[in-house]
């Protein structure tokens, strides 16, 4: 989905994807030896649900998307659950994350790097994070029986299968899935093939 039409979406008083954390974030952070001492950056993080879930378990977060109005709507879901959350606006083709983290977790924003910046992007993303950290990625795949999905943004391009899997060949993969789903985002039934990789840097 283009960043303009997500705009309008978050803009709105009720939260397009509600409130309650992706079941990915819940096993993500499992998988932190100390959650409460745990630095995340939640890239991609939209209105803020998983954000706040993890603030709500005591790691410091740092919420970051492209869309201020998404954000704006993830500081009011902090407020409203007594927690905090370090908003910031990057886009994740030039995202420097703020600090080291233990906990790189991204749902729905990876589709938005430029074939040509990936490697790079990985690269960085990879350095900032601490020994024995966690990703948890979601990317979006081409796949031969599912149709580009009509909310497709002309900003949005597909991962290859396999391909997010060969950004971790050095990293301990913790789990991996390939899996199509049906959806009905922007209000027209749809499907979608995705792939999910967890692993630990060594």
């Amino acid at each position: 989905m283009d960043h303009d039409r997500l705009g309008e979406l978050y803009g709105r008083d009720d939260y397009y994807w509600g409130t309650e954390p992706n079941d990915l974030a819940e096993t993500a952070l499992g998988h932190l030896a100390d959650p409460e001492e745990a630095v995340v950056a939640d890239v991609g993080a939209g209105e803020g649900r998983d954000a706040v879930f993890f603030a709500e378990r005591g790691a410091t977060v740092y919420a970051i998307d492209p869309i201020a109005e998404g954000l704006e709507k993830a500081e009011r879901l902090a407020a409203d659950r007594d927690v905090e959350v370090r908003t910031r606006v990057g886009d994740v083709n030039d995202l420097e994350l703020p600090e080291t983290v233990d906990l790189f977790y991204s749902i729905g924003t990876v589709q938005y790097l430029q074939p040509e910046n990936r490697a790079a992007q990985f690269d960085h993303f990879h350095e900032a994070t601490r020994p024995g950290g966690v990703h948890a990625v979601f990317a979006f795949v081409d796949h031969p029986e599912v149709p580009t999905p009509p909310d497709w943004g002309d900003n949005e391009h597909f991962y290859e299968q396999g391909e997010l899997r060969g950004y971790y060949d050095d990293w301990d993969v913790l789990d991996e899935s390939a899996l199509v789903f049906d959806d009905d985002s922007g209000g027209e039934p749809h499907r979608h093939a995705a792939e999910i990789v967890t692993a630990r840097k060594s």
